[in-house]
């Protein structure tokens, strides 16, 4: 264990009651130390999660990132969907009544043009479609925006790692352009996560969780960065993890989710993470304003 690691290892081992600053490798994503703000969903406290409108309600606030969520059809396509199922955010249960629990995966990409995406979050926004991943990476590329892909319920669709890739790959998001600054593919599932980097390695992933400290040398291998909840971490992890070196022969990174208020913007920035993933990018940018 070379000394970096073995210091910030100390450290998280002494638990979480000893705050310690990063170690050497450590660092904050952007000039300055302050953290990378994504908009999860799009600006989803302002827009109907995971639309178009949200992406363009986070470009419109000036914000270059956006993180979203993937899943598959029933005759095949990728949608842009958070929820296994459609009854949260879509009209589904009245267009289609007799087809409970409307999961995404029994419903063909044509059915799913047909509901109404934004009436349940505000009348204004009545109309608003599920968008295509296409559909969806055409408008993130159109405002010049990055992208946190999360790859969901990879165990229901069998592939879908290749298929996201193919299509990535036919938008001009596998040139090494996009692969080094505007693409990270992240999952809960960390068998999704390494099929991804296995089968292109170029891209930067990144694992949905908090693996225990000595978990950390095997996720380094086929992951760049842990994204954990921000109710599971310390400074004492953040400098644990910051010390192990990523596929790439990077220090792993951390954004962290879902930060709302600005006092825990404030912590999470003081632990040293290197991104914040929150419904309300604008109240966590004036909350690190000045860092």
């Amino acid at each position: 264990m070379h000394a970096r690691v073995a210091a910030a290892t100390t450290a998280a081992l002494l638990g979480g009651t000893l705050l310690v600053l990063p170690a050497s490798g450590a660092r904050a994503k952007t000039e300055g130390g302050t953290p990378v703000i994504v908009s999860h969903r799009g600006a989803s406290a302002y827009a109907p999660e995971n639309t178009l409108a949200a992406v363009d309600k986070a470009a419109a606030m000036g914000f270059g990132w956006v993180e979203n969520d993937v899943q598959r059809t029933k005759d095949g396509k990728l949608v842009v969907l958070h929820d296994a199922t459609l009854a949260r955010t879509t009209d589904v249960e009245q267009v289609y009544p007799g087809r409970a629990p409307w999961n995404v995966k029994d419903f063909t990409s044509a059915e799913i043009a047909r509901l109404d995406a934004g009436s349940w979050f505000a009348s204004r926004y009545a109309g608003t479609r599920v968008p295509t991943l296409e559909q969806y990476m055409n408008r993130v590329s159109h405002n010049h925006q990055k992208l946190v892909l999360e790859i969901k319920n990879p165990e229901l669709y069998p592939g879908i790692e290749r298929q996201t890739l193919k299509l990535l790959s036919n938008d001009g998001w596998l040139d090494p352009p996009h692969l080094k600054k505007r693409l990270v593919v992240q999952s809960f599932s960390a068998d999704s996560v390494r099929t991804v980097h296995n089968l292109r390695p170029g891209i930067k992933t990144a694992f949905l969780g908090t693996p225990a400290m000595a978990q950390l040398p095997e996720y380094a291998q086929f992951t760049d960065q842990i994204n954990s909840s921000y109710t599971t971490i310390s400074a004492g992890y953040v400098a644990a993890l910051q010390a192990f070196d990523g596929p790439h022969g990077k220090p792993l990174e951390i954004f962290t989710w879902t930060v709302n208020d600005a006092d825990s913007a404030r912590r999470v920035a003081r632990y040293g993470v290197d991104g914040v993933i929150t419904n309300k990018p604008d109240v966590v940018r004036e909350a690190l304003r000045g860092r």
